[in-house]
């Protein structure tokens, strides 16, 4: 069966307008909490509400048990995102990129923060999302389904292990108040300075695997490579080394001997 692009395009509408009401509420949160990093709980469940309308919007479009299955993938990994993240800043200061940037506000700070914060996310996010839409239309051969659904669903666990024990071994390192200013550099943390990422990033090559049912879901290995580098690159791994070095004397010699990105062994002769 060929792919059902017009089902599919008014999918992509839809969720669109879903995104953008789901941050415009973000927005009105934040204006009775009077700080932006609510934000950052959105972000994970944001992906598990576009993956439910989807589910819904592809009903007769697409193989049942491969929507069930990326709908329920998406949201496991949102869901515990978003109780991470939301449990880590709990009773902690605002975070200071939102701090500069409302600092910034030339006007309404509303349509500030809307501008410079919520609808650069809701962009993000969308497209982002493809391979999560993509994956719930189209019908597969017996043989390409499996295939797909298999690889992606491992390559999809290897990710949210990764970045689950990831969180939870720096969470217990940064609990105990003996570690205060120092590197974490056990565990997953030994080979990379950035488990967490590398796992979210793992995690949407897989989702996007999923989508490979059938040829329209090669779309979806943009959003996963887009994601990649943005955690690498972007907003993840390099904002967040863009300042550490001055708050933990120690992270030099840790970006020595370990890893930006990709898991690896620690160089030799810097290991600690």
């Amino acid at each position: 069966m060929n792919f059902p692009w017009d089902a599919w395009l008014t999918n992509l509408w839809v969720t669109a307008v879903v995104v953008l009401v789901v941050m415009l509420g973000a927005l009105g949160v934040s204006v009775l909490r009077g700080r932006q990093d609510g934000i950052d709980v959105v972000w994970g469940s944001g992906f598990g509400i576009i993956a439910i309308t989807t589910l819904i919007l592809s009903a007769g479009e697409g193989d049942a048990w491969r929507r069930w299955l990326i709908t329920a993938l998406t949201v496991v990994w949102g869901a515990r995102l978003a109780w991470h993240i939301g449990r880590r800043n709990a009773g902690k200061p605002e975070d200071k990129r939102y701090v500069e940037i409302m600092a910034q506000t030339p006007g309404n700070p509303y349509l500030h923060a809307f501008r410079k914060i919520y609808l650069p996310q809701a962009a993000v996010m969308w497209f982002v999302s493809l391979p999560v839409q993509l994956g719930q239309y189209g019908f597969a051969t017996s043989t390409l389904g499996v295939v797909t659904a298999v690889a992606g669903a491992v390559v999809w666990l290897v990710g949210f292990l990764f970045e689950a024990i990831g969180d939870a071994q720096l969470a217990r390192f940064t609990a105990d108040p003996e570690n205060k200013g120092k590197v974490m550099d056990t565990g997953l943390w030994r080979y990379t300075r950035h488990p967490n990422y590398f796992g979210d990033a793992v995690v949407w090559w897989g989702l996007a695997i999923l989508a490979l049912h059938h040829a329209a879901g090669l779309i979806g290995l943009l959003s996963a490579a887009a994601m990649t580098a943005n955690l690498a690159k972007g907003t993840g791994a390099k904002l967040l080394e863009s300042s550490i070095g001055n708050r933990r004397p120690g992270y030099v010699d840790y970006v020595k001997r370990t890893s930006g990105f990709i898991p690896l062994p620690p160089r030799r002769g810097a290991d600690a």
